[in-house]
């Protein structure tokens, strides 16, 4: 195993690299062309973890990674958010007045629409944030730009023109850390956890609502309930559940029990420490 490897999705300098430069500082990152690759590496040993993102609390969920995760036997040992914060690039020594046109990722594109609109630049869609950066480093055209990270220009020898060029703040991306082998901690009280469970329900009438019942009898809270189709077909719908509490509790192993009465093919993905940006934030609350 290559014990100092943490795979990602993307280009360097994507967001995902920064996730991984923030919170692995020491470990290597390897970029993969997808989430599919940055998971299979770790699967086969040849990276120690893999840093992908699950939710953005602007754009939404990434809806492919809840259909990949079933088909993995990876654990999720940990979670990390990243605050977005879009950069507008340019090559070295260019001002924003020469700008006329500026590429990036529709939905970064999107998300910095207003700022871009009163800077009187066209948007042109690209296939990711760091990929703009690095065309626009290798088109040496003084009139484009690129929305990317900080990470991004450092990477590619671009120019931070302006920071914070997103329309609303507080854009955030919630990583999950994925590892081959469980990392389990063991329960102590003063400290938060989170248990990230997969289940299909049984086909009776209000199944969805008897498994959701054990957690609310036995005071678990519910952080997050995701429902998508696997299986390739539209009979088969399978639900991604994070609750806020750890398997050693009395109450969460009586939520399970009931679960387990109601639901087919449950699956811990796992268990682990939940971010200090949840406190902070409230997201709990």
């Amino acid at each position: 195993m290559h014990e100092n490897i943490i795979a990602y999705q993307g280009r360097p300098g994507a967001y995902s690299h920064l996730a991984c430069r923030q919170v692995f500082a020491t470990m290597t990152a390897q970029a993969c062309s997808s989430f599919a690759d940055a998971m299979d590496l770790v699967e086969k040993g040849r990276a120690k973890l893999a840093m992908i993102p699950l939710d953005n609390s602007t754009a939404g969920r990434v809806e492919e990674i809840y259909r990949q995760m079933p088909k993995t036997r990876l654990h999720i040992i940990g979670e990390h958010f990243e605050p977005v914060n879009h950069c507008l690039l340019g090559l070295k020594g260019s001002r924003i007045e020469q700008l006329k046109s500026v590429g990036s990722h529709p939905q970064a594109l999107a998300q910095c629409a207003d700022h871009l609109r009163a800077l009187r630049l066209e948007p042109v869609p690209m296939f990711d944030t760091a990929g703009a950066a690095m065309a626009l480093q290798e088109s040496q055209d003084l009139s484009g730009g690129a929305i990317a990270s900080a990470l991004a220009a450092e990477l590619y020898g671009l120019d931070i023109l302006q920071t914070d060029m997103q329309d609303i703040n507080g854009n955030t991306t919630r990583f999950l850390i994925l590892s081959k082998t469980s990392n389990m901690p063991a329960f102590e009280p003063d400290k938060r956890y989170i248990t990230s469970l997969i289940f299909r329900v049984r086909n009776i009438p209000a199944a969805l609502y008897k498994c959701m019942g054990g957690f609310a009898t036995n005071n678990v809270n519910l952080l997050k309930l995701e429902s998508y189709m696997a299986g390739g077909t539209l009979k088969d719908c399978s639900f991604h559940l994070d609750v806020a509490a750890h398997p050693a509790q009395h109450s969460m192993q009586l939520a399970l029990q009931e679960l387990d009465f109601f639901a087919l093919d449950i699956r811990n993905l796992g268990t682990y420490e939940q971010h200090p940006f949840r406190t902070d934030h409230e997201l709990i609350e």
